[in-house]
């Protein structure tokens, strides 16, 4: 088993894991936890929700733009062609092809984070969807990854679009900023994902949707927060 290092310990002494923090009071420790590293930690965000996603009318997948972005650099790929190919280079996307990218992932380039395709590249995309729906990078319509408006749909993945959906166990995490963000920037991160999640739910849920809340930092503690402190931001 891994030892914990001191900076570790210090840092679990602070936290009360019986206690239900508010969201300002959560961030501003998890900040004042990792501020000791000499990394930028990632702050995430956790949830348990009622939910069995083995049910079809029970699962829960979207997509949120947080307002103040992720932090984290997010490579873009894109299937398209001609005057597409050219706005979706000039809006930023990392790489653009068509038959010549569909080979490269058909060896095995799988360097990226989000795929993204116009409408009439989906057959070719169909030809890897074994390899990218697996890896979770399947351009889906539902998720704004197959569409018209490539210029967008770029902009919004560099600059803090996030896929979720619920895992077996009915959890959800996501990126939700850094800990050099501002304490304000990051509970409006939360918030606005929060609401994603609320607006995502699915009709099959008939008890309590969202169960718990946590955050938690890359190295750090994980709290509890108080669902109502998160609607009040």
């Amino acid at each position: 088993m891994a030892q914990k290092t001191k900076k570790t310990k210090d840092s679990a002494q602070k936290v009360d894991r019986n206690k239900f923090y508010a969201l300002d009071e959560a961030i501003a420790l998890l900040k004042d936890c990792a501020s000791v590293r000499k990394f930028d930690e990632t702050i995430e965000v956790a949830l348990n929700l009622g939910i069995d996603p083995k049910h079809t009318d029970q699962q829960v997948r979207g997509m949120v733009t947080l307002p103040n972005g992720t932090g984290a650099t997010v490579r873009v790929a894109v299937f398209a062609k001609d005057d597409k190919a050219k706005e979706a280079k000039a809006a930023g996307a990392d790489i653009v092809g068509a038959e010549d990218l569909l080979e490269k992932i058909q060896g095995g380039m799988l360097d990226f984070d989000r795929c993204i395709a116009t409408p009439d590249m989906m057959g070719l995309v169909g030809r890897v969807a074994r390899i990218l729906g697996p890896k979770g990078l399947m351009p889906n319509p539902k998720l704004g990854t197959v569409t018209p408006d490539i210029e967008k749909a770029v902009k919004d993945a560099k600059g803090g679009a996030l896929e979720f959906r619920a895992e077996k166990a009915g959890i959800i995490h996501a990126r939700v900023g850094k800990a050099s963000f501002t304490d304000k920037k990051l509970a409006e991160n939360v918030a606005a994902f929060i609401e994603a999640l609320k607006k995502a739910k699915p009709s099959g849920v008939k008890g309590t949707y969202i169960e718990k809340v946590s955050l938690s930092s890359t190295m750090g503690p994980g709290l509890k927060v108080d669902l109502e402190s998160i609607s009040a931001a």
